[in-house]
């Protein structure tokens, strides 16, 4: 029991200094003034940049036009518009770097909204209307 009560004591003491040691520094702190910090960048939530659709940077010398700000919608059909004869669906992947899924809910969004149209199966091509 004695080297169990002495142990109890060297950590009370223990504590007590580092106590002690805190409170002096929290003072000097508090003498220091305060300097101006640096302003902090904004995080950027990964779930706002995905349901904004926006796409997601890119690796450093990739074709995507969409990595310049702009929507997915957009970028896809840009793409589309530039074409003389429609893109293929190998032609968009390849100049917006989407993938597979983002690419055919961006068409689909496309063409609801009558922005562009089916020129054959997988060929896409701006609307006239």
């Amino acid at each position: 029991m004695t080297q169990l009560q002495d142990q109890l004591k060297n950590v009370s003491k223990t504590l007590t200094s580092l106590s002690r040691q805190l409170e002096s520094i929290s003072k000097k702190i508090e003498k220091v003034p305060a300097a101006k910090s640096p302003a902090k960048p904004k995080a950027v939530s990964k779930a706002k940049t995905t349901t904004k659709n926006r796409v997601a940077s890119k690796p450093a010398g990739s074709k995507a036009t969409a990595a310049k700000g702009k929507t997915v919608l957009e970028s896809v059909y840009d793409v589309i518009r530039r074409s003389r004869n429609g893109a293929s669906i190998a032609k968009l992947k390849d100049k917006t770097g989407l993938e597979a899924r983002q690419l055919s809910n961006a068409l689909y969004k496309l063409s609801r909204r009558g922005r562009i149209e089916a020129k054959s199966r997988g060929i896409y091509i701006k609307s006239k209307g």
